[in-house]
């Protein structure tokens, strides 16, 4: 049993060890809170920007080391100079459709990489739906997904998120994390030699705050 315990204490100890070091102004701010209904780290990026682009394997460590009950949110944002406010919009609600259908994986995958790989511009919403429908989604399906009431009321929450966030003054750039609507994550403050690990200990340590 002794054993046993030991080992448990050797496990926990590269988390205690960095939560304990932790502190709000260094490695995190508080935000504006946004109230959420249930414990949540949700990620504020841009298809059109690079940083997010390559951000992108950071975000799926994140949402594989999550504890049980937590979710991950994605949540585009329409300020960025790459395209139109239009077209940004387009591309929030091109998200959410993605995340109705069970593949918004592979359609983000394929939406950054038709901006950042194949150099593509969006100019309407035929464009997004060819991405779709090169990927294998039914074009009569996206359409009716698109236009539906439950799609653009959720991109209206997004927006109203980034908004909040953006007058405050605490949304100032992407990719940024905030957990539980309260705490946005400041990269500068962690640990460059295993930014991975650092990372996800610090929002796991964030979701145990008040």
């Amino acid at each position: 049993m002794n054993k046993l315990i030991s080992l448990l204490v050797l496990t926990l100890l590269p988390f205690f060890a960095n939560s304990t070091d932790y502190q709000e102004g260094e490695h995190y701010v508080k935000v504006k809170n946004i109230a959420v209904e249930a414990p949540e780290v949700r990620e504020y990026f841009s298809f059109y920007c690079g940083h997010c682009f390559n951000f992108e394997p950071m975000a799926k460590s994140i949402e594989s080391n999550l504890p049980a009950g937590t979710s991950f949110e994605k949540n585009h944002v329409d300020f960025l100079r790459g395209a139109s406010r239009k077209v940004q919009q387009l591309l929030t609600r091109a998200l959410i459709t993605a995340q109705a259908m069970g593949i918004a994986e592979s359609q983000t995958a394929a939406i950054f990489k038709y901006i950042h790989v194949h150099r593509g511009v969006f100019i309407s919403i035929k464009d997004v739906r060819n991405v779709f429908v090169l990927n294998g989604v039914d074009g009569a399906k996206f359409d009716d997904l698109m236009a539906s009431e439950s799609v653009n009321a959720q991109a209206e929450k997004m927006k109203s998120n980034q908004d909040i966030l953006a007058t405050s003054g605490d949304l100032k750039s992407v990719p940024s994390v905030v957990v539980n609507g309260k705490y946005m994550i400041d990269v500068h403050g962690l640990n460059k030699d295993n930014i991975e690990q650092d990372y996800n200990n610090l929002v796991k340590y964030l979701l145990t705050l008040d």
